[in-house]
């Protein structure tokens, strides 16, 4: 939290954290300025220690962004933080480097801020590059819907709230319980009041942990589909065969997380409540695997397995992260 209220110089100050993605640099930052048309805007890059050139290429071709260098990749939510103290401007916008946002985007998004002054954290409609609809606004995770989604068991629960809502309409704004952090234009009184990331959190559930402490301080969550944003999504572990490696590094910093989110907003009652239901989960699908003679299926679901009780032990389970 914040001890004092931030200086304002801009409309708005963008954050992008940067790992390895220097190919889609000139993209991002290409559409961001011309979305910036108009527009008082601050560019931060946080570069994470990234193994290609992009330090040379930002500073090269991007001199008026100001850029913080890592030694080491510190994770998203901490290096968001990071330049946090730096923002001056009204509103705070996370970008991703593999999302690229249309001509409207910040002036409509601004605009529906400055038009709800309930709204804390606004989100808006992403798509693939194909056009194809990602998911925008969502609900909160729990063990059991994410039991459901994991076994496939969730046509069976219809009253079940998933964390994606199989009735939504991707052209109707609506309020939720939180919008993917690829866009995420947060009000300055929030970061004041909340501040921004659990510093835990190393790579996902950051905006998750960030939402409900939005909601809890009386704000709300809202999804906009008056513009769209194009987000290719993993990208930064594209290019570092230790996070894409099979997945399993992906995964392993997931479970982490969701341990920690667990533990965090609900105790060990849930932590454990959560163990056990994807202990469970992996149990389902192995026998699935089994029945339909799927051997790769039924060793990936005993990985799993042991990937979230050695994870339960290593952290204690959810008391502290890893990283």
């Amino acid at each position: 939290m914040s001890s004092s209220p931030m200086p304002t110089e801009y409309d708005v100050s963008v954050i992008l954290v940067n790992y390895n993605t220097a190919h889609l640099l000139e993209r991002c930052i290409g559409d961001l300025r011309r979305a910036s048309e108009g527009l008082r805007v601050q560019t931060l890059i946080v570069d994470n220690a990234s193994k290609d050139d992009s330090v040379a290429v930002i500073r090269a071709r991007f001199p008026d962004c100001e850029l913080i260098v890592n030694s080491v990749n510190v994770g998203f939510g901490r290096a968001n933080n990071q330049a946090l103290p730096r923002c001056a401007g009204r509103y705070v916008l996370l970008l991703n480097t593999d999302a690229f946002v249309s001509p409207e985007t910040l002036t409509r998004t601004l605009a529906a801020m400055e038009a709800d002054p309930a709204c804390g954290v606004l989100g808006v409609l992403l798509t693939g590059s194909d056009g194809a609809v990602q998911p925008s606004c969502r609900y909160f995770p729990t063990p059991w819907n994410t039991f459901l989604i994991h076994t496939g068991l969730a046509r069976w629960f219809p009253r079940a709230r998933l964390i994606d809502d199989p009735h939504w309409d991707p052209a109707r704004p609506a309020d939720c319980d939180w919008v993917p952090g690829c866009y995420y234009l947060i009000r300055r009184e929030v970061l004041e009041r909340v501040g921004l990331f659990d510093p835990r959190f190393f790579l996902y559930m950051e905006e998750v942990d960030h939402c409900r402490a939005v909601r809890a301080a009386g704000w709300t969550v809202r999804y906009l589909p008056d513009t769209r944003v194009i987000h290719l999504g993993g990208e930064s572990a594209k290019s570092d065969g230790r996070l894409s490696s099979s997945g399993r590094q992906l995964s392993r910093l997931l479970v982490e997380s969701e341990l920690l989110y667990y533990r965090k907003h609900g105790g060990a009652p849930l932590a454990v409540g959560a163990l056990a239901l994807a202990t469970l989960g992996c149990a389902v699908v192995g026998a699935k695997a089994l029945l339909r003679a799927r051997g790769r299926a039924l060793a990936q679901a005993g990985a799993d397995l042991r990937l979230h009780w050695r994870l339960a032990l290593q952290t204690g389970l959810g008391r502290r992260p890893l990283h």
